[in-house]
């Protein structure tokens, strides 16, 4: 009982994680560009993605429990690979830096795995990280066509007062689709752990999205003003263009059981809203930050889960 209780603490931790750095990838567009206030826009991310991740979670779950370390293991080396992850994340978050909960639990469970002297399932890794490459390119190519695309179709429409009410809807509707692709697609990260063990059902797929609608809830706001304005300055349709982006690239690889980094797909589409509007409204220094914060998070998260389950087996 005590090793279910600490196990289901740790992926609560690893959840709320999700929810304070990753919520803003939803709505910190929306909230930016002031359709939304703070508190409305956590809330309807809390709600969308507790059901994109009760309702479209299995796959990924499958992939981080058994995919990236086939074999069962220990139960405190799950234990350390979830809490490396965390604190990791929650390092970046008190910073204001949208980083990856896929990469750092990835590289917790290689850590783990690694150290455990287990087998660690490469092609998979291969196929993983080949995926957190092209999201970003993915994001920004959508996120370019869309704003495109959307921006010529309402030039045809001459009423402006409609133009606004549709491009408000439009905002709401995008933001709510990125939350439940979120908690498609992550909340996989927080319980999938879990299901290495064979610990796998519906109240622990609740769990994981309630943990994640907490994080959102209580901890949002410190990387929602990155997003929200330290990237590229947002008006409605970039908003609408950059959240659809992210929730086509988020739930497409949920289909696959690939956990992504919403941070990159949400960096990358932002990006792509700069090239609309012009290279120099984009904070190429942020997006640096963000971008050394892509490759330290998996290889420091991987680093101490290798570390202190070495200390612990030798104890």
């Amino acid at each position: 009982m005590l090793e279910l209780s600490l196990l289901l603490l740790a992926s609560f931790y690893l959840g709320w994680n999700i929810g304070a750095n990753d919520s803003a990838n939803c709505a910190g567009t929306a909230i930016g560009s002031r359709l939304i206030s703070y508190r409305r826009g956590m809330a309807l991310v809390a709600a969308f993605a507790l059901i994109g991740g009760v309702v479209g979670s299995a796959k990924v779950v499958e992939t981080v429990g058994k995919g990236i370390v086939a074999a069962p293991l220990p139960w405190q080396a799950l234990l350390v690979a979830m809490g490396s992850a965390g604190a990791c994340v929650t390092l970046a978050t008190i910073f204001k830096l949208p980083v990856s909960t896929s990469q750092a639990i990835v590289g917790g469970l290689i850590g783990t795995g690694l150290a455990a002297g287990a087998e660690v399932n490469l092609s998979v890794i291969i196929k993983i990280v080949g995926v957190w490459v092209a999201s970003p390119a993915i994001a920004l190519a959508l996120a370019f066509s869309i704003y495109q695309l959307f921006a010529l179709l309402l030039r045809s429409i001459r009423r402006s007062g409609f133009i606004s009410d549709l491009l408000n809807w439009l905002t709401l509707a995008s933001a709510g689709y990125a939350a439940f692709s979120l908690g498609a697609n992550n909340i996989g990260n927080a319980i999938g752990p879990l299901a290495n063990l064979g610990l796998h059902s519906g109240w622990i797929t609740l769990l994981g999205g309630l943990a994640l609608a907490s994080g959102a809830l209580t901890y949002g706001h410190r990387v929602t003003e990155t997003v929200a304005s330290g990237v590229v300055s947002l008006d409605p349709l970039s908003a609408f263009a950059t959240q659809t982006a992210i929730a086509f690239v988020a739930h497409g690889f949920a289909f696959a059981g690939i956990p992504i980094s919403t941070s990159q797909a949400i960096v990358g589409a932002l990006a792509g809203i700069g090239l609309v509007k012009g290279v120099r409204t984009v904070s190429y220094e942020m997006l640096l930050t963000i971008g050394i914060g892509w490759v330290a998070t998996p290889a420091l998260a991987g680093l101490v889960a290798l570390g202190l389950w070495k200390l612990i087996a030798r104890g």
